[in-house]
């Protein structure tokens, strides 16, 4: 039995695991986004790191020449309401519909908030490797759907 393309193209776009991962703002500390990218890399994912000093334009423009999954976001700045918020509302405008994960310094207080914005999940310092590939599983099966 042959599958037709739609289907083929169902099938490995359910199967990708292919995740933009970046800095957002001025935050320059990149050590813990670069961890990241390797962990996720030698978990099998495919991994665009875009490095620091990156704006949500430039995140939401990789996003769309990438044809990515899932994007994971780290900062360290103090800036991550503004600086989501406003990935977020580009994302949408321009109908990318992908699971964006925020990881870095964030006061709890602002985990809900971050939320609420629409990020899929909250991963802050010290979590576990493991977990993180988890959670960017999880972004990916959603991401591809």
């Amino acid at each position: 039995m042959s599958l037709s393309a739609a289907e083929v193209t169902a099938q490995v776009r359910s199967t990708r695991r292919k995740v933009l991962v970046s800095k957002l703002g001025l935050d320059g500390h990149d050590r813990g986004a670069k961890v990241i990218a390797r962990a996720l890399r030698d978990a099998g994912f495919e991994v665009v790191y875009l490095g620091v000093h990156k704006t949500p334009e430039d995140v939401a423009e990789a996003a769309v020449e990438e044809d990515v999954t899932a994007i994971g976001i780290s900062i360290l700045s103090g800036s991550h309401l503004e600086l989501v918020n406003d990935l977020i509302k580009l994302l949408r405008e321009r109908g990318i519909n992908v699971p964006v994960v925020v990881g870095g310094v964030i006061p709890p207080e602002d985990v809900e908030e971050l939320k609420k914005l629409g990020v899929f999940e909250v991963l802050t310092p010290g979590t576990p490797l493991k977990k993180v590939t988890e959670v960017f599983e999880r972004a990916c099966e959603v991401g591809s759907a």
